[in-house]
């Protein structure tokens, strides 16, 4: 019981600072429950496609994807989180999540969306996981012969499925449906 005790009084400040950690607390709490919705933080635990959209700049992206074909058979979280274990896929969401509210909050979003190399593997190997039966596994990890570099799927597929989109200004009255 004493152990309990101690273990609870570690946890209580000093009087001198109880003020000051319950204002500080109190304020934490009150920002995280400001934010949760306001973010629809929520909504990213998803696969839900329009997740994507919750932030305008990939509003290009996503009304390209719902016009091709991949719509009809996959979502954006398909192609661009990997498929391993489940914490694989959450744990590259959340750092790949953090780092766009990052930029997006700084306002250093860039007008050309350039995928990140994680971001460029995880595409691949996804392309490999659907699109396996279409290809000989000894062309897996193709190269140019030209250049002796690294080939990937888009390569050849460039407009696969986002087609011509390259930046917010190619599109940027882009209509979308309603945001859920």
């Amino acid at each position: 019981m004493k152990k309990l005790l101690n273990f609870v009084k570690f946890f209580i400040p000093p009087a001198r600072w109880r003020l000051p950690v319950l204002l500080a607390l109190g304020i934490f709490t009150g920002t995280v429950l400001y934010l949760i919705p306001t973010s629809k933080a929520l909504s990213y635990l998803s696969d839900k496609p329009e997740t994507c959209i919750n932030c305008h700049i990939m509003t290009p992206q996503y009304t390209t994807w719902k016009h091709s074909s991949h719509s009809r058979v996959t979502n954006c979280n398909d192609c661009h989180v990997p498929h391993t274990s489940t914490i694989d896929k959450y744990s590259f969401k959340a750092r790949d999540g953090l780092r766009h509210s990052a930029l997006f909050t700084l306002r250093k979003e860039r007008e050309v969306i350039v995928i990140e190399p994680e971001g460029r593997a995880v595409v691949q190997q996804n392309c490999i996981r659907c699109h396996e039966n279409q290809f000989h596994k000894s062309t897996e990890n193709f190269r140019d012969t030209q250049t002796k570099a690294e080939r990937t799927c888009w390569s050849c597929h460039r407009e696969v499925p986002h087609g011509k989109v390259r930046s917010l200004s190619i599109a940027p009255f882009a209509l979308t449906e309603e945001k859920p």
